[in-house]
């Protein structure tokens, strides 16, 4: 999980170079996929439940499982939510990050900023002996506090020769509640968070999710192990 951690970690890292406004969601796609292949890994995206592609990439109004395609174009003041899944000798790491494509709104700015602090305001319970919806409860008090919503029909989860394994980890809940948290544990958590409210609706093409409002949204992700001390990110 470490050696697919670093992986997938690195490639978010490189997309910050690579999205830009006139590329396709498609070539976020082959990017991803050849240098998974150049590790020696797989994208365990690629196939999942019938997902027809590598990466899911979403724009704008997109939460989350948004499909590559040719006719999809980044436009400038776009904002790409992007949540890769590498899986090395059956052992899976899973991490998303949103991207501002060029110049984007300060409000825009300030969701993705929120994503990624609501994260590590959340992971400051991840340590032996609090409860799971301490994680969750913080994550929510962040997002809450600067005004915007938490997505409730997409939660974190755990991970290891599987994509997704218990416990289920929502972004939103009272603290105190859930499973004991332990040394070992490896968990996805991932704050997804919207411009408006948090209801979403999923397209026809049955996977990509949006808002019903068609406010923004933001996701970010890292994989992380539970320990005696502070908590080890794998895919930072």
């Amino acid at each position: 999980m470490r050696r697919a951690g670093k992986v997938c970690g690195d490639i978010l890292k490189e997309l910050g170079n690579i999205i830009k406004p006139g590329i396709s969601t498609m070539e976020i796609d082959r990017f991803v996929e050849k240098t998974v292949k150049a590790n020696g890994m797989k994208a365990s995206e690629k196939g999942y439940c019938g997902y027809p592609a590598s990466v899911c990439v979403s724009i704008n109004e997109e939460v989350v499982h948004g499909i590559p395609s040719k006719k999809r174009i980044l436009r400038e003041g776009d904002i790409v939510s992007v949540d890769l899944v590498v899986e090395y000798k059956g052992y899976m790491a899973d991490a998303a990050r949103t991207y501002a494509v060029g110049e984007i709104s300060p409000e825009a700015r300030h969701l993705i900023e929120t994503a990624e602090k609501a994260f590590f305001d959340g992971i400051a319970f991840a340590k032996e002996g609090y409860r799971l919806s301490d994680i969750s409860n913080a994550i929510q008090k962040t997002v809450e506090g600067e005004g915007f919503g938490v997505i409730r029909d997409f939660v974190g989860h755990g991970i290891g020769s599987d994509m997704h394994e218990d416990p289920q980890i929502p972004n939103y809940g009272k603290p105190g509640k859930g499973p004991r948290l332990q040394k070992g544990m490896t968990l996805a958590i991932e704050p997804m968070i919207t411009q408006g409210s948090y209801e979403v609706d999923v397209l026809q093409d049955n996977w990509t999710a949006v808002t019903i409002d068609g406010g923004l949204a933001a996701h970010y992700e890292n994989t992380v192990v539970i320990t005696d001390g502070e908590p080890q990110l794998l895919t930072l």
